[in-house]
């Protein structure tokens, strides 16, 4: 068995084997990709530490190669691919501009492919979906990866039941998430998989992530939809979202840019594909569905989202999502 440093302290004293987490990188990887969910399982060792705990992973970069630069240009230094079959608990391919070429290197194909039979889980970030894709893991399975390389996947994999919208999706012993940043949400629901909701937000907490998403939740942000290339209503957008209590009429917002109802209308669903009455109801949406997952009262969130009613609420909520808010709130809160 191939031990990294984390291991070999355990097994010199330190408490109960650690779950080994290899994160597999190459050149040109996305830095984030591997530095986001590294940093959620280094976190939830800190904080099993303070607790004095052992601390529950054993996290480790590993590579072709002891030395990957990545997109961005800076260097990581990694341990070589360890032995196929060396004790393993989860393996996580990192995506990138470099993955592409990755796919193209049948040796790390095969070393991943065989890899995985050691793992009691694999999860990809990103476009590294393509890699694990490539080895056949994913046929037949439900995936994700960044909604900007689904078009190219598809053509690439059909196989894959590919779905665009999720932050990240699990079948079975096999989780993808989507791009970047989804890696961090990712590595947040296996410590919460491993260790409980209570680690997996003190985790959150800790790294001061905004929140700690489910991975049902849309990669794409209504407010980051709406916004255009010059920005022209930006500022109005923003006014929305801090005064969603408020009935929000076109006339008013027609007013707050300057505009006539008919010259506004026309602009606003120009600049955002959006008509200015569906782009209010969105963001009250996604601001109720926010308070969904955070256990507020659905009185409390119909007037702070201005819906009007509670029924309104369920219609609409029910249309957009496909399930009533009780039931998110349920599914999905604290």
């Amino acid at each position: 068995m191939i031990l990294s440093w984390l291991d070999r302290q355990s097994a010199h004293g330190f408490g109960q084997m650690r779950r080994r987490i290899e994160i597999l990188a190459y050149p040109d990887v996305q830095l984030l990709d591997v530095a986001g969910p590294l940093q959620v399982f280094a976190s939830a060792n800190d904080g099993a530490r303070a607790a004095g705990k052992t601390p529950p992973y054993a996290p480790v970069v590993v590579a072709a190669e002891p030395r990957v630069v990545t997109s961005s240009g800076l260097a990581l230094e990694a341990e070589r691919l360890p032995a196929v079959d060396a004790a393993l608990d989860t393996l996580i391919v990192a995506g990138g501009f470099g993955v592409y070429g990755a796919c193209e290197d049948a040796a790390l194909v095969d070393w991943i492919c065989e890899r995985a039979k050691a793992a009691r889980r694999v999860a990809s970030v990103c476009s590294g979906a393509f890699l694990l894709a490539e080895t056949g893991l994913l046929d037949g399975r439900r995936a994700v990866t960044h909604w900007h390389r689904c078009e190219a996947f598809r053509k690439r994999y059909p196989q894959v039941r590919l779905e665009p919208d999720p932050i990240f999706v699990r079948d079975g012993d096999v989780w993808t998430s989507a791009g970047v940043t989804a890696g961090i949400d990712l590595a947040l629901a296996l410590v919460e998989d491993d260790l409980g909701r209570a680690t997996a937000l003190a985790v959150a907490r800790q790294l001061v992530v905004f929140l700690k998403r489910p991975g049902g939740q849309s990669q794409f942000s209504t407010a980051l939809e709406l916004q255009d290339g010059e920005g022209r209503f930006d500022d109005l957008n923003a006014w929305i979202v801090a005064h969603l209590d408020r009935p929000l009429t076109l006339s008013d917002l027609a007013d707050r840019v300057g505009m006539s109802v008919r010259s506004f209308s026309r602009h606003y669903l120009a600049a955002t594909g959006r008509t200015p009455a569906r782009a209010v109801e969105e963001l009250r949406l996604e601001a109720a569905r926010r308070m969904l997952e955070e256990g507020r009262a659905i009185g409390r969130i119909v007037g702070r989202c201005g819906f009007g009613s509670e029924e309104t609420l369920r219609r609409a909520f029910q249309r957009r999502f496909g399930v009533a808010p009780q039931a998110y709130r349920e599914r999905f809160s604290a």
